[in-house]
């Protein structure tokens, strides 16, 4: 049955509010029509601020204003979190020192983590520590945890602040494993929370090699407070290939991206 152009509309626009995301090959699929249709009704949508598009699809527009709490987003886009998690274990060698940021894909990086021996983990993240306190303590890996003090913001179950981002001085870290509200070319990596970004980007800083973790929903978008540039990205955890029009960025070519 042919759907006309207004409820194919609707439809996507009830699949965002389901999900949080839609995809553009799943509606060409879903709707039986050429992407070019499907792109269109996107920009469509976008022009009325109902939905954002992103690389590959689109996204809720609200989240580039303000983002749910942790809660929330524990479920959306979680197959694509749960590859790309397991995908950046790989990337930890045994006795290194490592920091986590806060977030979801963050937590669900956490919970892969094993079979690695003498590792440090810092991170700023509440879920984050609560998760790898279990893992340690059923000796999944071997090592320590250490949870950066500060304040507390209880909606991101994160700690940041001006303690937080002093204590992040005292270390010498061998990789940061860092999430993002946004990554585009021309802002790099940003995130909603001032605070927070400001300790991101401190974990930047002081690390030797900074790995980014992050699903197909987050390129493309630029959010409130910028972590860093592209180039200070050394490798990049997807569920996505590398953006073709990222391919005429010369400044692009030393991240070394991993699909997941």
């Amino acid at each position: 049955m042919t759907v006309l152009p207004e409820e194919r509309k609707n439809e996507i626009l009830k699949e965002l509010n389901k999900m949080g995301k839609v995809k553009v090959m799943e509606l060409v699929a879903q709707f039986h029509v050429s992407e070019e249709t499907i792109r269109r009704d996107l920009m469509i949508l976008e022009e009325k601020a109902l939905l954002k598009r992103v690389y590959g699809g689109a996204i809720k527009s609200v989240f580039q204003f303000e983002e749910p709490p942790f809660t929330q987003r524990t479920t959306v886009n979680q197959e694509a979190k749960v590859k790309i998690g397991k995908k950046a274990v790989e990337l930890i060698s045994n006795g290194d020192v490592i920091i986590i940021d806060a977030g979801t894909t963050m937590l669900e990086f956490a919970k892969c983590i094993e079979n690695k021996k003498d590792i440090t983990i810092i991170t700023n993240s509440l879920p984050v520590s609560s998760v790898l306190t279990e893992s340690l303590n059923q000796n999944e890996f071997t090592g320590q945890v250490l949870l950066l003090g500060g304040q507390i913001d209880p909606k991101q179950q994160s700690i940041s602040g001006s303690l937080t981002e002093q204590l992040l001085n005292q270390f010498n870290l061998d990789k940061a494993f860092i999430s993002a509200g946004g990554v585009s070319i021309k802002n790099g990596v940003s995130n909603y929370h001032l605070h927070e970004s400001l300790v991101s980007r401190k974990m930047v800083e002081v690390s030797k090699q900074v790995i980014m973790l992050t699903d197909y929903s987050k390129m493309g978008v630029d959010t409130f407070c910028k972590i860093c540039p592209l180039e200070k990205v050394d490798v990049i955890v997807s569920d996505q290939p590398f953006p073709e029009e990222w391919r005429s960025h010369s400044k692009l070519e030393e991240i070394d991206w991993i699909e997941a």
